[in-house]
């Protein structure tokens, strides 16, 4: 299943408008604000945004690719210079470019598992791409973060499995982490479907640990 036959699996949103629409947010002990977004991701105007990327930072298709149209060819040359120095990205690895014309600083370009049915690591291949773009957006000493549903899409990774998975990883890094950036992390996605399952996990998940998170609906930024 070809990248640039998928392209179509990310489309910008039927309206135009820029404002987020938060539908969960907390924060926690730790000093970091967590949130759920309904936004278009290549216009938050965190330091950092994350893209859904392949091994070979080919950004053809989906997410990646409106990533590029957005904020132009420069994203996709300093893609390939990293492919030429390092060689291609394993699932779970993370790369960083600049984020051309877009609001943020920089791309962090994770690569998630390809969903095969649970049998091939995935679960432990989409904690480690998020555990590791944590950490690289750390040591880039940003402290704004957003998020998309990483394998979720092209790469087929269940929603509701991901959405856990993504958020009990981020939870742990902040445990782990205390009053250190990113502070501000977002879970940005641009589709209806996806925030809904966020949300829900999101709620659960700060229910669990004995938290009440805002649950933010229609309230725009």
């Amino acid at each position: 299943m070809g990248v640039h036959s998928l392209s179509r699996a990310y489309a910008a949103p039927l309206h135009t408008s820029t404002t987020a629409m938060i539908r969960a947010s907390h924060t926690l002990p730790t000093g970091h604000t967590l949130s759920v977004r309904l936004k278009d991701i290549t216009d938050e105007d965190t330091e950092c945004i994350v893209n859904a990327a392949n091994g070979r930072l080919m950004h053809g298709g989906g997410l990646a690719a409106a990533i590029v149209r957005k904020g132009g060819g420069e994203i996709q040359l300093e893609s390939n210079d990293h492919i030429a120095k390092y060689g291609i990205l394993d699932p779970g690895e993370v790369a960083v470019t600049g984020a051309g014309r877009l609001k943020a600083r920089f791309i962090i370009h994770a690569v998630g598992p390809v969903w095969r049915g649970g049998t091939e690591k995935e679960d432990e291949f989409l904690a480690k791409a998020v555990r590791n773009t944590l950490e690289k957006a750390k040591l880039l000493a940003v402290q704004s973060i957003a998020m998309p549903a990483i394998s979720s899409g092209i790469f087929g990774f269940p929603k509701k499995r991901c959405a856990k998975i993504m958020i009990s990883t981020t939870l742990k890094f902040c445990e782990q982490n205390p009053r250190q950036g990113p502070l501000d992390i977002r879970f940005t996605n641009f589709d209806e479907e996806t925030v809904q399952i966020f949300t829900a996990q999101f709620l659960e998940q700060m229910a669990l640990l004995g938290h009440t998170a805002a649950d933010s609906k229609k309230q725009e930024l």
